[in-house]
Formats: structure tokens, C-alpha cells, sequence
């Protein structure tokens, strides 16, 4: 349960269904998720200005520490099986928010590409970071 009137960081819960599978991220520090849309500005001759935004889709990352090798596995396989000749059908995104009423909003990314931005640095005495960007088509309330 949430313990604010707003919402914070421990209120989101996510579950990644890559294309071969459920993908159980270990250690996510940070979540980021933002509508693409493309704009169409409208100028007319008498001076009103009219204006859209088409959706274009979502973009993100995730910010993780590395517990395992789970992120490369699962990059790794995908890699694998492009390299194989085969396609790498895209995968599915949960998102599950613990609104301050108690309720759950439940949000569902199709079609997600993803990709390993950062694969992380390795130094003594220091966590390993690590950042897993994706695509996806469209976002719809589940």
C-alpha cells in the first residue's frame, strides 16, 4: 500500500516479457517512460493557430545495478537469434501503480524492442550500472 498522497518511486512495480520469455530484472533503480508523438502545427490565414500531437509510440530505460547476468542473457539471445537468420519478435512491458486511494493502474507497452545501452562499468570496490532502453509501439490501460 502507498504510504503518500503522491506517488513515489516504491509505488511501481514492472514486468518485462521479452520474445523468448518472462525476463525477472534484478536490481531496478530507476524507471523512465515518455510518449513520442509527432506535431502538426496548423497556421491559418486568419490567425488561429490549430495544433495536434500524433502518438508516435514510447520510449524509456531502465536504470539497474547488476545482481546477475540476466540482462546480457536476455540481450544475448536476442542478438543470437538476428544473427541466426530468425526474427526477434518484440516483447511486452508491464507497469503496475499503487495509486494513494489504494487502487492499481495497470499499464501495458506492446510491441517493445529493447536494447543494452550501457552494459556497465567495472571498477573495485563499486557497483556495476547498467541501463536497458526500449521502444514501444503503444501504451494502453489494462
Amino acid at each position: 500500500m502507498t504510504s503518500n498522497v503522491f506517488s513515489v518511486g516504491r509505488d511501481c512495480q514492472l514486468v518485462v516479457m521479452g520474445p523468448f520469455g518472462r525476463v525477472d530484472l534484478a536490481h531496478v533503480t530507476g524507471f523512465e517512460a515518455r510518449q513520442l508523438t509527432r506535431p502538426i502545427r496548423i497556421d491559418r490565414i486568419d490567425g488561429v493557430q490549430l495544433a495536434a500531437e500524433l502518438p508516435k509510440g514510447w520510449d524509456g530505460f531502465f536504470d539497474l545495478e547488476r545482481g546477475s547476468s540476466v540482462v546480457e542473457d536476455f540481450i544475448a539471445v536476442m542478438e543470437a537469434t538476428y544473427h541466426a537468420g530468425r526474427p526477434v519478435p518484440p516483447g511486452t512491458l508491464y507497469q503496475y501503480v499503487q495509486e494513494s486511494d489504494g487502487s492499481t493502474s495497470t499499464y501495458q507497452f506492446e510491441g517493445v524492442v529493447f536494447k543494452l545501452a550501457q552494459a556497465g562499468t567495472w571498477r573495485g570496490d563499486a557497483s556495476v550500472k547498467q541501463k536497458l532502453e526500449f521502444f514501444a509501439a503503444k501504451r494502453k490501460r489494462v
